[in-house]
């Protein structure tokens, strides 16, 4: 794996957790009278970043915003964060399995278990 995959994997990762962690104090304050969902965003400029190089992915940070999705807009619906709550797991159960493999590939070939 090259160094800039690895930091590529490594800042999804940070991402993916900073989502679950928004997601979750979503969640948390579904009931909270005027409560605005928060959402995390980083996929574009980590995307952007890949293109100049390790050192540009290692700049990047997620960035936590308010929700402007027009169904959010009256307070949060709780079917909206779950699904997204599922599919930030699933993106890094992926991505867990994806170094895990490279691991498992590069213990192979140095003759190690």
């Amino acid at each position: 794996m090259s160094a800039l995959t690895a930091a590529m994997a490594l800042k999804a990762l940070d991402g993916l957790t900073k989502r679950a962690e928004v997601t979750s104090e979503n969640i948390a304050n579904a009931n909270t009278p005027g409560y605005r969902p928060l959402k995390v965003s980083f996929e574009d400029s980590l995307r952007a970043a890949a293109g100049q190089g390790v050192d540009a992915v290692n700049a990047v940070q997620p960035k936590i915003g308010r929700d402007t999705d027009p169904a959010e807009a009256s307070g949060v619906r709780l079917d909206l964060q779950m699904a997204n709550a599922s599919i930030t797991a699933a993106r890094y159960a992926a991505l867990i399995q994806i170094l895990s493999l490279q691991m498992q590939h590069n213990r192979t070939a140095l003759g190690t278990t």
